[in-house]
């Protein structure tokens, strides 16, 4: 069996440039852990490099795009190019983003470089400018003849030829195999084995013996003997659907009515695979182009009464090529709508939103009033509170429009020094108002710039207007020296007091003087 390998570099940057709208020819790298893990051509040419930290890469590059790693991105951008070579051979495995492998068509095309060149067109004229192909025996082989192939090329190993073929490549091509790779092209190049016919040349025993189990595979690989096979995967069902309009409707509350019917046919299709949509991408068309298009995210999953909501609230939402034009015009769209289409983004086993024991009627209530509540005020005025990670009470709370995903919070699990610990308090004062905490002698306390509380509070008062009371109980301080650019700047110290009255309050010592944040009553 000939592979056919077909090698996309730099494809996290290629995705994520085109999420961000920017050219496919600007200088970006991709984050992860403040590290560059994937950074295009353009970026390596003023000197960015794998592994660079963030400050090094802007340092060399300053008009570096910074992308986060988005592993999900990478594989739904990378979907295309698996639909694409799949219609001119069946039988295709996504190796990974960026990476695929087909078994090599030969007959049909004429010869195994004819069928190279007819994919390679295929994939440029949907979009893909850097792809590159490689044929060989072995799946190893396949892939480094594409990594050697120039842009919009391809490379051919004879049949019987990849022992030759990979004698004079350098060790370090197996870096892309990770961390093990790395780590094993570290010890080979430490005892002077620089090619991987040098490691070919060597005793399977004492190889095995030397470099374990991964060295075993890498040494059958050097002598063009790679046992790894690939699966081929299943094509994915077609899941999304459409309603056209004709003509077309330039009237959201028209449009809005006219998709019920596609809204349910598109989650009964969902369901015959045992699937719910939790994240759904409605696309609206006028003209032959998408005028306006956005995913929503829902907290469990859509039904047909959510989907129709979205659409009529994306159509109103004053989207540029759709939705209002004044407040004049509410229920116009600025051009007919012809096409509606409803694409899953987000899907999820249909049984792990089952019904609960007693059923889920109050929770469908409470949501369907929410929804029509919406309706009357709009998506964007409804919240509902969720919490998140923070230092103080007010930062660990997040407005989420209601029917929306929480996405992009602070994560709760991180140690957020200066953060005071539970029972959380039960009221967080949007406005803090003011307060005075003096010492024995009516001194103000304060906090050094060590952290050190300059008295022991005896006394305090909030708002500046009602009766002074002893302190019957303190803990603190918890000192956070904030950040310049942060509202709050300095060093801030939180102190929990306890009243004559019995109750509990959350103060604030910061520079311009003590506020009240919470109380606990």
């Amino acid at each position: 069996m000939r592979v056919l390998v077909v090698w996309c570099p730099d494809w996290s940057v290629v995705a994520g440039l085109a999420e961000a709208g920017l050219p496919p020819r600007t200088p970006a790298a991709v984050l992860h852990a403040n590290r560059v893990e994937v950074c295009n051509a353009p970026a390596r040419d003023e000197g960015v490099r794998r592994g660079h930290r963030r400050r090094d890469a802007q340092a060399r590059c300053p008009e570096l795009a910074l992308l986060p790693a988005n592993a999900d991105l990478d594989a739904r951008a990378f979907e295309p190019v698996l639909a694409t070579v799949e219609q001119l051979r069946p039988g295709v495995a996504a190796l990974r983003p960026g990476l695929l492998a087909v078994r090599a068509p030969s007959g049909w095309f004429g010869s195994e470089s004819d069928a190279a060149a007819t994919l390679c067109q295929a994939l440029v004229d949907v979009g893909v400018w850097d792809v590159r192909l490689g044929i060989a025996d072995d799946l190893f082989t396949a892939e480094q003849a594409a990594r050697r192939a120039s842009s919009q090329g391809w490379e051919v190993v004879a049949p019987a030829g990849s022992a030759a073929y990979l004698r004079e490549l350098p060790v370090h091509v197996l870096e892309a195999d990770g961390a093990e790779g790395r780590d094993l092209v570290s010890l080979l190049k430490r005892l002077g084995l620089s090619t991987l016919g040098d490691l070919a040349a060597l005793p399977g025993d004492a190889v095995e013996h030397r470099f374990g189990r991964y060295g075993a595979e890498v040494w059958r690989r050097a002598r063009g003997a790679d046992p790894a096979l690939f699966v081929a995967r299943t094509p994915p069902p077609e899941l999304e659907a459409d309603v056209v309009f004709e003509p077309p409707l330039d009237s959201v509350e028209a449009v809005t009515f006219s998709v019920r019917t596609t809204a349910e046919r598109f989650l009964a299709g969902l369901a015959r695979h045992q699937l719910v949509v939790t994240g759904v991408r409605v696309e609206a068309e006028a003209d032959g182009v998408v005028c306006s298009a956005r995913t929503w995210l829902h907290p469990r999953h859509f039904s047909a009464r959510d989907l129709v909501d979205r659409v009529h609230w994306q159509l109103q939402s004053g989207v540029p090529g759709a939705g209002v034009r004044s407040r004049h015009d509410a229920g116009r769209v600025r051009a007919p709508i012809e096409r509606v289409r409803f694409l899953p983004e987000v899907v999820e086993p249909a049984a792990a939103h089952g019904e609960a024991l007693w059923g889920n009627a109050s929770d469908d209530l409470v949501e369907r009033g929410v929804a029509r509540v919406q309706g009357m005020v709009g998506f964007d005025a409804v919240h509902r509170p969720v919490l998140q990670g923070g230092r103080s009470p007010a930062a660990r709370q997040a407005m989420v429009p209601w029917g929306e995903r929480a996405v992009d919070l602070r994560p709760r699990d991180r140690p957020w020094p200066g953060s005071v610990p539970g029972p959380a308090p039960v009221r967080v004062f949007a406005t803090a108002p003011a307060a005075e905490v003096v010492d024995e002698s009516g001194r103000a306390v304060a906090v050094t710039a060590r952290g050190v509380v300059t008295a022991e509070p005896q006394r305090f008062r909030l708002g500046g207007v009602l009766p002074w009371q002893p302190v019957t109980a303190w803990a603190g301080p918890w000192p956070v020296d904030e950040s310049w650019w942060s509202e709050g700047a300095g060093l801030t110290a939180r102190f929990q007091v306890v009243g004559a009255d019995g109750r509990a309050w959350l103060l604030v010592c910061a520079p311009a003087g003590w506020t009240l944040e919470a109380g606990y009553d």
